[in-house]
């Protein structure tokens, strides 16, 4: 991945509208496939985080993360590949034209993929288990009281899907939780559970594959949003045409951005595109997700059970830890109501449609990179206040690792447990996996509504007659 950074600034310079002068660090930029130590700690300057009172003691934490930083897939692995044999035919035809290449870089002759004559991809790569294994390490120094135990299984659940650069996240992440713990070896590892639920049947981690009414409206939307990109593809092209007399096509311009996605309007693209099919785009993309919600809830409940019945240490749950996608991660960030603008809570409390991200360079907090960057993260860490007259429980809400302020909750993040329950979760619970995600199967399935997303990318990318034109559109 070493190599990736270095491909990553020498492709700044192909683009005319480069920001790669000033405070601009492209490794901010790469939507979900920022690395999560290059944006953890972006956090909003105006939010002042809580103070927990003076007698508050935490008593459960709930983990919800993204996998570590993972190789590219195969079909990304070739298609880099392809992208550099066509560099070299690129090259060979310049020089066969008599055309001048004193502009192109010298590393641009004798470029090839770093993943070159790889089998496989998708797996956690070293910097994946790094990130995971200093989360772990994290986690447990900030609430050492949480886990002061001796391992147990039931103490510490570890959770997982089924797909390999999650479960091996999972263990990274034990591997920094438990270090120092055991008797293996010079770190002094202990073995530890990790358990998974099948892929077909798991509607708490990977409840979009198993909604089978999302996967219908993604099938059908995506084609739809493809065909909308092209012309920011085919613009990009000819500035890259005519800056260098390249025929580059709009499936080399595609894969560049795979690699080097520091361009703001392409970052805001891809932002817009999980905002449309996994974020707040669409209230099935999130709603899919209240199994997870409920599971949350009931192990706080739980722990306050444990609580009042005054159990032993060892015999009650202190930590539910769960490892998996983007695809989980960004639909439960959009059920507790995080990175909305302005009155968007109640709009979504009203099931009303939201407007989009804003387009650069004004700013949005809806933000891939931050949202959901490789190991993104949601605690929720249940505190015990017994001095509080109002309330006795309290629900500490971080992302990445630092507070967040929730507007379900007056914008705090340190909301009293009653009134996370009835002002975050209670809405949701009324829509049922089973009626969202398999209800009326049999009916005829709509088509998409192309004309309201070419009416928007229209808006969005310049295109229309009027700059105030209303982009609201309920997808």
């Amino acid at each position: 991945m070493a190599d990736l950074a270095v491909v990553l600034l020498l492709f700044l310079r192909l683009f005319s509208n480069s920001k790669a002068d000033g405070d601009f660090d492209v490794r901010r930029h790469l939507s979900t496939v920022t690395r999560y130590g290059a944006v953890k700690d972006i956090v909003d300057d105006l939010f002042i985080p809580s103070d927990i009172p003076n007698g508050c003691t935490p008593i459960h934490l709930n983990l919800v993360a993204r996998h570590g930083t993972r190789s590219p897939t195969k079909k990304r692995m070739r298609e880099l590949e392809n992208l550099a044999s066509h560099i070299k035919e690129i090259i060979k035809n310049a020089k066969e034209r008599n055309l001048s290449l004193q502009k192109v870089p010298a590393w641009f002759h004798k470029w090839e993929s770093p993943w070159k004559g790889k089998l496989k991809g998708g797996e956690l790569d070293i910097k994946g288990e790094e990130e995971m294994y200093q989360l772990g390490i994290s986690v447990r120094e900030r609430f050492p009281d949480l886990f002061n135990e001796e391992y147990q299984p039931d103490v510490y659940p570890i959770k997982t899907t089924q797909v390999p650069r999650a479960s091996a996240s999972a263990v990274a992440f034990g591997m920094g939780l438990f270090s120092g713990k055991g008797s293996l070896g010079p770190g002094r590892q202990r073995a530890f559970a990790v358990t998974s639920e099948s892929r077909a049947s798991d509607t708490v981690l990977r409840f979009f594959d198993c909604c089978q009414t999302y996967k219908n409206v993604r099938k059908k939307q995506e084609p739809a949003f493809d065909k909308l990109k092209e012309p920011i593809l085919t613009e990009i092209t000819s500035s890259l045409l005519k800056r260098y007399e390249f025929n580059f096509t709009r499936q080399d311009i595609s894969s560049l951005w795979f690699l080097c996605k520091q361009v703001a309007l392409l970052e805001w693209m891809d932002d817009l595109q999980m905002f449309i099919v996994k974020g707040y785009g669409k209230s099935l993309n999130y709603r899919m997700g209240v199994p997870l919600l409920k599971d949350v809830v009931q192990s706080m409940d739980e722990a306050i059970n444990a609580k009042e019945g005054n159990q032993v240490p060892g015999s009650y749950e202190k930590a539910r830890l769960r490892f998996a996608h983007a695809e989980t991660v960004v639909p439960f960030t959009c059920l507790l109501g995080l990175f909305l603008e302005g009155s968007d809570f109640e709009r979504i409390q009203k099931e009303e449609p939201l407007d989009f991200p804003l387009k650069p360079p004004q700013k949005r907090k809806w933000r891939g990179s931050t949202v959901a960057p490789f190991a993104g993260n949601n605690m929720l860490v249940l505190y015990n206040c017994p001095a509080n007259s109002s309330s006795k429980y309290f629900v500490h809400v971080l992302h990445n690792e630092h507070p967040i302020p929730m507007p379900g909750c007056g914008g705090t993040d340190f909301c009293p447990f009653q009134v996370f329950k009835d002002k975050i979760v209670q809405p949701h619970l009324k829509h049922d996996y089973d009626t969202l995600c398999n209800a009326n199967l049999d009916q005829p399935q709509p088509k998409p509504e192309t004309g309201k997303l070419s009416q928007l990318f229209r808006w969005l990318f310049g295109w229309g007659n009027d700059d105030t034109s209303c982009h609201r559109v309920e997808l």
